[in-house]
């Protein structure tokens, strides 16, 4: 893959997200937790836990998707100049394997960026397996002046 170039990278913004765990929302709720921030990269982790399996055994296919998206527009912000923010405008994920417990990983990579769109494309792994893969379109929007 040819990765783009970027013509910024917040280094102070991706180490304020690294190791961190929201406290609220879906990212809280999920305890998805940033592990790795470089320009047009970000890896991500979540534990698989009792409240995320149905009754059915399996994780739903639900929570992957969320991480997607999560993941999608997270990796924006360090290559984004200050102010501005991306919001998902698209994404479809393959659900290839069913997740039963561990800590899944997504990887998202920026694969094109212009200043009002950017593609970024996701893999997640679980238990040494390839368990999802997405792309996603990003709008980036600039600071109202």
């Amino acid at each position: 893959m040819i990765a783009p170039k970027f013509e910024t990278f917040n280094q102070a913004w991706a180490d304020k997200i690294v190791g961190r765990v929201g406290k609220k929302g879906i990212d809280g709720y999920l305890g998805l937790k940033i592990t790795d921030v470089q320009a047009g990269r970000l890896v991500c982790e979540m534990p698989v836990t009792d409240e995320l399996i149905t009754v059915m055994g399996n994780m739903h296919g639900g929570c992957l998707s969320a991480m997607c998206d999560h993941v999608l527009g997270t990796v924006m912000y360090p290559v984004m100049p200050e102010g501005y923010w991306a919001a998902t405008t698209e994404f479809k994920i393959n659900l290839l394997a069913p997740v039963t417990g561990g800590v899944c990983i997504a990887t998202a990579d920026i694969v094109s960026m212009s200043r009002r769109l950017a593609v970024v494309r996701i893999q997640i792994e679980n238990a040494e397996r390839l368990v999802a893969v997405a792309q996603g379109t990003c709008t980036i929007v600039a600071p109202k002046a």
